[in-house]
């Protein structure tokens, strides 16, 4: 390493002598993208804080859990190592996948051997550290469990293991059931089905009541709901894998939420009303150990009430009410304060997603932040000193900073310094904050900072990858903007080459992801993808990115306006982009390609075809190719379902636009997706087939959506820069 460092500065020294020498010699090639981590930032991972607000914990190596100080980023003790302890058949020590503290802090959970079960869940072997007595046991031997939670007095932890809910006394050793009707593909208990964790970000589907006497969980009844089948190749008979997945229209499992308590055995049902189709995306626990909080939405999620359920009988009553007349997001922003009477919840019935003080007595709704700009997170609430935290995009949206604000919405203050993205993550007590800081131009910095903003300790500056990247003669992104034929104004961002020349014209590839309530051209670093358009550009292609409506950042009517409409105004403002780009002296109109993933293959295909005058090229990855082959939460979100709103549906599927497509056609695949199934991407192959249209067509063996393990990300950028060469390239 040490020897990398001193070539590098050799060669930093020669490009100051030589301007552009080293730029025109040194190649960015894939290999160091995708094989060897060389333009991978350096991240601090894992960091939990500690109780007393004062100190916090990393894994170093994989291997150990550290302790060290906010006020100085200094290392104090490792709390617990796998060497020695938990090893592999060769005596290696096991990677730590997961960890968590039991309040006092006195033991920790450690998950190792994790394996993935969809995109947020997860199944590990798991093991109690007693960190005095220092002796590790496993906490149910021979098993994985899924979701393990300590209660509030650190004597017991609850986990899910094959759809059920179980209960471990740690002195006792006892283990026992809290459900026992749990069936794959027909019951769940405690965790959730694949539809919730994907759309609502909703794994743990259980939650210990404050004084550890009960357990509130959710429980799916999925055996209604129809089943999709994926084909696992690599054996000599492939193997069917078969989960429940409900498609836009088509029944969801029906949830109901249970109380279960552990000194009396018994268990009784909340009362979340007589409908059986609608959503409980959220529960929590409040402040009052005899009072549960549930989020109840109608399947249109236009209708979101907040129920307050008694422990004791399970009867609820609506403390909380809010309509849309397109949608409501659900988050986690829901907090309730200790005095008992008050919550915070984001809302945008302003127009604009703000925080909200809410007055469970007197059901006054007070805001706590204001004006015409998007809350982007809410970071907490330091009740001793009465401050709400948040980050916010206000002018422009391509940034964000770190705000302060009393709860009565006095004292607005800026923490964050510096123009680009912030992603702050504070410990106990709001004494510290560990910010992430990117810009499109510069690797991200990990800093400590104390909670007025004033700087600590730099963790990490990716110093190397600096220093790397400097040596390769990346170019600096610019962002501008530009209004459409429609006086819509929308914000871009460009790659150019390193040798640019106004007076040359260049060939032109847009990027797109432009789905509900995203941003592409945002101030931030693009690890991968941002490496992979600088080659681009080093090859002479100009490379674009543009937000279209739809994106979010900027008020709630320019991101609901594609409302039961997918795929319309988004695809108008692709095209139009590149009009304008084409009328650009320095662009080459007639070599304009387009690329995106998942939603961003769903556009791309479909201004290859209603674009065909613009577009020469597209590569479409995973793309849904018709929003009826998708699932229920999140289609239904934005277009209600084909049975209410089947225009909508397929007017803007790709699959009913193939005959327009005049240009090149890249259009691939995993066949193990189980997001954006396999099946858009053989009905769209399909559709080309008959309608005559020649395309070039690329399925990975048992990828999921990311295409990402082995060697498939190579293979997959080495394929789409062949492509683009092929068919815009000089």
């Amino acid at each position: 390493m040490q020897k990398l460092r001193h070539s590098i500065l050799f060669l930093l020294v020669s490009c100051l002598i030589v301007p552009g020498v080293f730029a025109q010699t040194e190649r960015i090639t894939l290999e160091k993208l995708w094989l060897d981590g060389y333009f991978t930032p350096k991240t601090i991972t894992r960091g939990l804080s500690m109780q007393d607000g004062q100190h916090y914990t990393l894994i170093s190596d994989h291997t150990s859990i550290d302790i060290h100080r906010y006020d100085t980023g200094e290392y104090v003790e490792t709390v617990f190592t796998t060497d020695g302890l938990l090893t592999d058949d060769q005596d290696n020590p096991l990677r730590i996948d997961a960890y968590v503290f039991c309040p006092e802090e006195s033991m920790l959970l450690i998950g190792v051997r994790q394996e993935s079960i969809y995109r947020r869940s997860r199944r590990a072997e798991y093991y109690v550290w007693d960190r005095d007595a220092r002796v590790l046991q496993a906490l149910s031997a021979g098993t994985t469990q899924r979701l393990p939670d300590f209660s509030p007095d650190g004597s017991k932890v609850a986990f899910v293991r094959q759809n059920n809910l179980y209960v471990k006394e740690l002195d006792s050793g006892k283990e026992y059931a809290v459900t026992t009707d749990g069936r794959y593909n027909h019951i769940i208990n405690g965790t959730t089905d694949w539809v919730y964790e994907e759309e609502f970000y909703l794994t743990k589907g259980f939650e210990w009541s404050p004084d550890g006497r009960r357990i509130a969980y959710m429980r799916f009844d999925e055996s209604h709901v129809k089943e999709f089948v994926m084909m696992k190749y690599g054996q000599l008979y492939p193997e069917e894998y078969r989960f429940k997945y409900p498609k836009a229209g088509e029944e969801n499992a029906v949830v109901s939420l249970h109380i279960y308590n552990l000194e009396t055995g018994q268990t009784i049902a909340a009362d979340i009303g007589e409908e059986k189709d609608q959503y409980i995306p959220r529960m929590q626990w409040t402040r009052d150990p005899e009072l549960l909080s549930i989020q109840r939405m109608n399947r249109l999620q236009n209708h979101l009430e907040i129920l307050l359920a008694d422990a004791e009988s399970g009867q609820t009553e609506v403390i909380y009410e809010e309509t849309n007349p397109w949608f409501i997001d659900i988050t986690d922003d829901l907090t309730f304060l200790e005095n008992g009477r008050h919550f915070i919840i984001s809302s945008e019935r302003s127009g604009f997603n703000h925080l909200y003080l809410f007055d469970m007595q007197t059901k006054e709704l007070s805001p706590v932040t204001g004006g015409e700009f998007d809350l982007q997170n809410f970071l907490g609430v330091d009740e001793e000193r009465g401050l709400v935290y948040y980050l916010a995009r206000e002018v422009p949206p391509l940034t964000n900073h770190l705000y302060s604000i009393q709860l009565d919405g006095r004292g607005k203050t800026r923490l964050s310094k510096g123009s680009g993205t912030h992603a702050p993550s504070f410990g106990k007590g709001f004494h510290y904050f560990i910010n992430r800081f990117s810009r499109a131009s510069e690797p991200p910095v990990y800093t400590i900072h104390r909670s007025d903003g004033s700087l600590v300790e730099v963790l990490e500056d990716n110093s190397e990858l600096k220093e790397r990247v400097d040596a390769q003669g990346f170019t600096t992104p610019e962002f501008f903007s530009f209004t459409t034929g429609e006086g819509v104004s929308l914000n871009a961002q460009i790659i150019r080459p390193p040798d640019f020349d106004p007076g040359k014209e260049y060939p032109l590839l847009m990027y797109v992801y432009g789905g509900p309530g995203h941003q592409a051209v945002v101030d931030s670093w693009n690890t991968f993808n941002g490496v992979w358009f600088q080659k681009l550009a080093r090859k002479g292609y100009l490379v674009v990115t543009v937000d279209n409506r739809g994106t979010g950042g900027r008020g709630e009517e320019f991101r609901k306006m594609t409302y039961l409409q997918l795929g319309k105004y988004e695809t108008i403002d692709q095209i139009e982009a590149a009009r304008y780009l084409g009328s650009l002296d320095y662009v080459d109109a007639g070599r304009i390609a387009i690329f995106g993933w998942s939603y961003g293959g769903y556009l791309s295909s479909l201004c290859l075809a209603r674009g065909a005058d613009y577009f020469r090229a597209a590569i479409a990855i995973a793309p849904v190719t018709s929003w009826r082959f998708y699932d229920t939460i999140y289609t239904e979100r934005y277009m209600r379902t084909p049975q209410e709103n089947p225009d909508g549906y397929d007017d803007n599927s790709p699959i009913n636009h193939v005959d327009k497509i005049r240009g090149r056609y890249l259009l691939v695949h995993g066949s193990a997706d189980d997001n954006v199934h396999y099946q858009n991407t053989m009905a769209m192959a399909d559709a080309l087939i008959d309608a005559g249209v020649d395309f070039e067509l690329m399925i990975y063996p048992d990828h999921g959506h990311a295409i990402f393990s082995g060697k498939a990300r190579l293979h997959l950028y080495r394929l789409m820069t062949d492509f683009l060469d092929r068919s815009i390239g000089h």
